[in-house]
């Protein structure tokens, strides 16, 4: 018998963050999630809103091995073929059940490298599709998380069928402010950072993308981050992680980086030219979420955070960098962990990871439960 959280889960996955209408083309991505009962929720839901449902297989492992033996033809080949069925669907549905998180630790980074430039075309073809990504429950989420395998499922359920359209509408204040705002500072231990947001759309996200969500994201003007920030979590990226991370930025760019993974951390920021530079900056509003998950589609959202993306930035919050990465960083501003202040135009919107503006207390934690 189907686990009833999941039909809920795909019920909110196809019905409110994808809104699938009839005769749309839906592709089920299942990353590791290979079961067809955790498939089968989500087919006939599609079916049933009217939708046509196609099925993507994908393994990490099998990846890697594509990544260490494949040739830049074969990639290339591969990915001109992906990228024809993307450009029909209306719809991606992403479902990401990892058995091993650092699957891809020991692929030499000029052949990662070379694999991500070959799909990333698909990649953003995807982007101009509606779609959405989450996670089904393993054995390694939970050890990641440092939770039983029976409390995760449960967490990842509640955060992911939680009053997303009540969050939303909490959430329009802060994104009218944001888009207002000119100048955003950052103050926290080790951390006071300045840039400009002028210009630059402010963007909800309320569910329609990301499970669990709870975010409000922009960019910085590409060349105007300055001052230094220092974050107190842990980050794992393509298979590596990175702790006592700390960044000195002067005219948008990286001039100085701390890590005790220091190797790996100038490789990545030599991936290329806008590996240095900041594409996106972050709110995390989720009231379910008050802990690290060492998962970066949990701990981004994280209530009385703010995170960075080193590399490529949004179409959608464009400042013009671009990159082959996009690297979450996570920074949490509650009083446990140091506390922080945000201030938007010299204004403070933001203390200790609470919201201090009568326009946005409607965001805090006990708001929205």
């Amino acid at each position: 018998m189907t686990d009833p959280r999941l039909q809920q889960l795909a019920r909110t996955v196809v019905h409110y963050s994808a809104n699938v209408q009839p005769g749309e083309n839906v592709l089920i991505r299942a990353m590791d999630a290979h079961d067809a009962e955790i498939l089968a929720p989500f087919i006939d839901e599609i079916h049933a809103a009217g939708g046509h449902a196609f099925i993507d297989y994908a393994d990490y492992a099998v990846n890697r091995q594509m990544m260490l033996s494949g040739s830049e033809e074969q990639f290339k080949l591969d990915a001109a073929m992906k990228l024809e069925q993307m450009k029909r669907m209306d719809a991606v549905v992403i479902i990401l059940g990892e058995n091993n998180v650092s699957e891809y630790a020991d692929v030499p980074a000029a052949k990662r490298d070379a694999y991500r430039k070959w799909y990333k075309p698909v990649t953003n073809e995807q982007t101009k599709k509606k779609w959405i990504l989450f996670n089904y429950p393993t054995k390694a989420y939970a050890q990641l998380a440092e939770m039983s395998t029976q409390a995760y499922t449960q967490f990842l359920y509640d955060t992911c069928t939680m009053d997303y359209g009540r969050m939303s509408a909490a959430m329009d204040p802060l994104v009218e402010l944001l888009s207002q705002t000119q100048t955003v500072r950052i103050v926290a231990p080790g951390t006071d950072l300045r840039f400009s947001v002028k210009g630059i759309p402010a963007i909800k996200c309320d569910g329609r993308v990301n499970l669990p969500d709870g975010e409000v994201y922009t960019a910085p003007v590409r060349d105007s981050v300055e001052g230094t920030i220092t974050f107190n979590t842990r980050s794992s990226y393509l298979g590596q992680s990175f702790g006592d991370l700390s960044f000195t930025f002067e005219q948008g760019k990286i001039v100085s980086c701390r890590s005790d993974n220091q190797t790996k951390l100038n490789e990545l920021l030599n991936t290329d030219e806008g590996s240095r530079f900041i594409g996106e900056f972050a709110i995390g509003t989720n009231p379910f979420i008050n802990r690290v998950m060492n998962d970066i589609g949990f701990d981004e959202k994280i209530n009385g955070s703010i995170h960075f993306a080193l590399g490529q930035a949004y179409e959608n919050a464009d400042n013009g960098n671009t990159s082959d990465i996009h690297w979450d960083i996570v920074l949490l501003m509650k009083e446990e962990f140091g506390g922080g202040e945000i201030y938007f135009d010299d204004v403070q919107v933001s203390k200790d990871g609470r919201f201090v503006l009568d326009s946005l207390l409607g965001l805090n934690p006990e708001k929205l439960i």
